[in-house]
């Protein structure tokens, strides 16, 4: 099977803002982007087939023969694969309305527009169960199992690289691994409730506390003093600091101070100033919402713990105040007293007291910056992602409507 990730029409626009730059697929959620795990599961690569704008970063690679389309949503098991490889050419797969695959063969699809007015297919329901990442906050909710059966998948037959630092105090070690590189020191990991995965060449400083489920992606630090309080992801290259619960950090993000973070998802090249705080439940108990960039307007989580949802390249000032569900584009800049509102546009730039837009080269200059501290470039194929972006948000930046207005 050559596998093409898709993404789904009707899934992709409530997974945004994650989703502006990045196909559905390499979505993080548990130790591995979902695309990693088709890797890990197949033993063989893969490509996406996604939004023309995103093409020329991610890899779209048919073939002659043997094309299986998989919906970029849908976290791979053992049961589902089982069936994929049974499934005949020129039939789809579907679970209830969602469309999970479609063995295509020797049929390619130059666009995804292409592939959705396709009509020849024979549809074929699939009986079993199984994981579909259909809303934002389910990279969060379904975080902790996900965590389990990456673990599982990944540390299969392997033997964890010792813990020799005898300051370390460990519950349940036949839950812990460590990959090669790891440095600890003085730290708590208690792996009873979940497993902890530790990536090659992480560190843990003195003082970390650890619940699992946890993952510390390859080259993320944990500073001293952090408390992990469980079913939290931490992808590659991260600093991270102060408290966490139930949240998942994408990668070469920072939150290196103390605040608290809650049942959240950060983007990539996110970065919170010291002591950023994020409401997680409201005063009345009640179900949080969040801004649906499909619905464009508010859509009940039916949770009664959420906290925030940011996009790429988005910074927080220092002492920064999130409320409940609140939902941060693409590449803003966060700073003042007060709480800024709970749906922050991408490319805005300013907090309660008010906001104008980022414009696009003071942000480039600003995130070349911050990438050349991680040895990565800003080049010409980000650029144009993120001017795309740009344009594509200018209808949720109220001051530009009423500009265009006047």
């Amino acid at each position: 099977m050559n596998i093409i990730l898709f993404d789904d029409k009707l899934i992709r626009p409530n997974l945004l803002p994650l989703t502006f730059t990045r196909p559905v697929a390499d979505i993080r959620v548990g130790i591995l982007t979902i695309a990693e795990k088709w890797q890990k599961f197949t033993g063989q690569p893969v490509s996406y087939l996604t939004q023309p704008y995103l093409q020329k970063k991610y890899l779209y690679d048919p073939e002659l023969t043997a094309n299986l389309y998989v919906n970029g949503a849908v976290c791979p098991d053992a049961e589902l694969l089982k069936t994929l490889k049974k499934l005949k050419p020129g039939k789809a797969l579907f679970l209830n309305d969602v469309l999970l695959a479609y063995n295509a063969n020797e049929q390619i699809f130059e666009s995804l527009a292409e592939f959705y007015n396709f009509s020849n297919a024979i549809p074929k329901t699939y009986s079993g169960l199984a994981t579909v990442i259909q809303e934002v906050w389910e990279i969060f909710t379904r975080n902790g199992e996900q965590i389990r059966t990456d673990f599982a998948l990944i540390t299969k037959g392997r033997q964890s690289c010792p813990i020799t630092d005898p300051h370390t105090v460990v519950y349940a070690p036949e839950s812990i691994f460590l990959e090669e590189g790891v440095k600890l020191r003085a730290v708590v990991l208690n792996a009873e409730s979940g497993p902890i995965y530790l990536g090659k060449n992480s560190e843990v400083q003195e003082g970390a506390v650890i619940r699992g489920s946890f993952a510390l992606g390859e080259g993320s630090m944990l500073n001293m003093g952090a408390k992990m309080r469980g079913d939290i992801t931490i992808g590659p290259f991260c600093k991270v600091g102060g408290e966490i619960s139930n949240s998942v950090i994408f990668g070469n993000s920072n939150k290196s101070h103390d605040g608290f973070l809650g049942n959240s998802v950060l983007g990539e090249w996110v970065n919170l100033g010291a002591d950023t705080n994020t409401s997680n439940m409201k005063n009345n108990y009640a179900d949080v919402k969040l801004w649906n960039y499909a619905k464009n307007g508010m859509k009940n989580t039916g949770l009664q713990f959420c906290g925030s949802i940011m996009g790429d390249h988005t910074k927080c000032g220092i002492n920064t105040m999130l409320n409940t569900g609140t939902v941060t584009g693409v590449s803003a800049n966060v700073f003042g007293a007060g709480y800024p509102r709970n749906f922050i546009p991408s490319f805005t730039w300013g907090g309660a007291p008010g906001m104008e837009t980022y414009q696009l080269p003071k942000f480039f200059e600003s995130a070349a910056r911050a990438m050349e501290r991680r040895n990565r470039v800003l080049d010409e194929v980000e650029k144009g992602i993120l001017s795309n972006v740009y344009e594509q948000t200018k209808g949720d930046r109220p001051w530009e409507r009423k500009v265009v207005l006047e």
